[in-house]
């Protein structure tokens, strides 16, 4: 009778999330849901059941909640890379999951072609969760009375029928309620609330529009504002420092990728490897230290910045793409594989101050609160 109370606690809470995901929040479209993945208020529960359960890591203290937290705007913000086990450092850092339903690929890398292939990833990565297998995860879902009750009312399995790809859509299904629209600059751009930004903000979003040219990757179009085009670029971090070595890297790298190596595993535990980027997935020089444009939804809450939580600021990155894609510290030479738009902007200081107020004005007022958690 427990069990079926606290079922029934959490479907009722978990209801309201079903609610938010079928509508379509000012600023973004209709969440895409799979043909084979439908919404449910009883997967959706399972799915934030499985979310922040700590027992499917190796020593019982990471959950995908730790590194996608929900007080934090789900991230692990100020950390510039993710801790997992025993605070073992990976060489990423935490991307939010909030608004992840509308990426075409998960990761920076995007080697994960959906919500529910990614899921399956960091419970086996050793500088994650550090699982050998998924193993101990399905004897967990298939004994505990809680999860028993969960998968049975969600996918009408249960015991040794239940397997990964169950835990993997449940999981999915819940993170695609994770969503944040309707910040102050949806309410000033798409309803023509004057006063819902500042002056400041609005000479922000014509920079950002123009000279800034941010608008090319961070993508808003006329009913929605996305702010991500789903593609990949070199925008100079991080490959800066390494790009002399890449040669030999990506030559090793192809080497031990036809021999078998874990992509996964590499791209997270060796910091040379994780700056060949999107090559690490297609093999393509074209993309050699590039990697996936984030949404700038929430942006002002979830520092530090980059795939490598390099930039403390936005000031910071702001001044990084000024200068054309040099950070502080960065070599003189423009590396060989910057994307083409990459170039000085010639900003400003005023120009960068307003430009950094418009992304202040992307923040759900939700999570107003999450950088001073």
């Amino acid at each position: 009778m427990a069990v079926l109370t606290r079922v029934a606690t959490t479907l009722a809470a978990i209801c309201s999330l079903l609610d938010v995901a079928s509508a379509e929040p000012l600023g973004l479209p209709p969440v895409p849901i799979p043909a084979d993945n439908p919404q449910s208020a009883d997967k959706i529960a399972l799915g934030n059941r499985l979310f922040h359960d700590l027992r499917f890591s190796s020593d019982g203290t990471v959950s995908c909640a730790t590194c996608h937290a929900d007080d934090k705007a789900f991230t692990d913000s100020p950390l510039k890379t993710s801790e997992g086990i025993g605070k073992k450092t990976g060489t990423r850092n935490a991307p939010t999951v909030l608004n992840a339903a509308y990426f075409s690929t998960l990761f920076w890398d995007g080697r994960a072609a959906s919500l529910e292939d990614q899921s399956q990833h960091p419970f086996l990565n050793p500088v994650e969760m550090g699982l050998p297998t998924h193993e101990p995860i399905l004897l967990i879902v298939r004994s505990d009375p809680f999860y028993l009750e969960l998968f049975k009312k969600a996918f009408g399995k249960s015991g040794s029928d239940v397997t990964m790809e169950e835990v993997k859509k449940a999981i999915a299904s819940f993170e695609r309620t994770i969503i944040a629209g309707d910040s102050p600059f949806d309410r000033w751009y798409f309803k023509h609330e004057t006063n819902a930004i500042s002056e400041a903000a609005k000479r922000g979003f014509e920079v950002f529009v123009g000279q800034g040219r941010c608008v090319s990757c961070h993508v808003v179009e006329q009913n929605e504002a996305l702010f991500t085009d789903n593609r990949f670029h070199n925008i100079g971090v991080g490959i800066n420092r390494a790009q002399f070595d890449v040669p030999r890297l990506s030559a090793e790298f192809l080497k031990a990728k036809a021999q078998g190596v874990d992509v996964d595993k590499a791209v997270l535990t060796d910091p040379k490897t994780s700056e060949l980027g999107r090559f690490a997935v297609t093999n393509q020089f074209d993309f050699v230290g590039a990697f996936k444009t984030p949404t700038l939804r929430n942006v002002a809450v979830t520092a530090p910045y980059m795939h490598d939580g390099s930039l403390k600021t936005l000031k910071d990155v702001v001044k990084h793409y000024n200068n054309g894609g040099r950070s502080e510290g960065d070599p003189a030479v423009v590396n060989d594989y910057l994307s083409g738009g990459i170039r000085p902007l010639q900003l400003t200081e005023q120009q960068t101050d307003d430009l950094v107020a418009f992304m202040e004005t992307l923040t759900t007022p939700a999570y107003f609160g999450a950088k001073t958690k």
